[in-house]
């Protein structure tokens, strides 16, 4: 996503994360975003947007062990994680009017929407 922004003109595009305010510019700049990262530490939003927290076997499932995989032939490291790995995160296009639009809730953490689909839900809402 954060290599089409351009081609969502003036959207505001936003990530939210569940960790500590005080690690939100380590996970920018790790992610490399180019937008805003909010934190939710109490997870009240993951709730209202009913993300939940998956089982273990959802969480490493073959389709999630074989992007590991290809994040390491590509010469990522994996590294040991700090935070919550059950927690499911989304993708949410909220329309200008405050309503919620498009909602994508994976299955599991390999279950993510194409970006082509985020552009077009974002382009659906103008």
């Amino acid at each position: 996503m954060r290599d089409r922004l351009d081609e969502l003109g003036d959207t505001v595009v936003a990530a939210i994360t569940f960790a500590d305010v005080g690690r939100l510019a380590a996970h920018r700049e790790h992610l490399g975003l180019r937008f805003s990262l909010l934190a939710d530490p109490e997870r009240i939003l993951y709730r209202r947007f009913g993300l939940d927290r998956a089982p273990l076997v959802r969480i490493y499932n073959p389709g999630t062990l074989r992007l590991y995989a290809q994040l390491l032939r590509r010469g990522h490291r994996l590294r040991r994680p700090l935070d919550d790995t059950r927690q499911l995160g989304g993708d949410f296009v909220i329309d200008a009017t405050g309503h919620l639009a498009t909602a994508f809730r994976p299955r599991s953490p390999d279950d993510r929407p194409a970006v082509d689909d985020l552009v077009a839900a974002v382009r659906r809402t103008r």
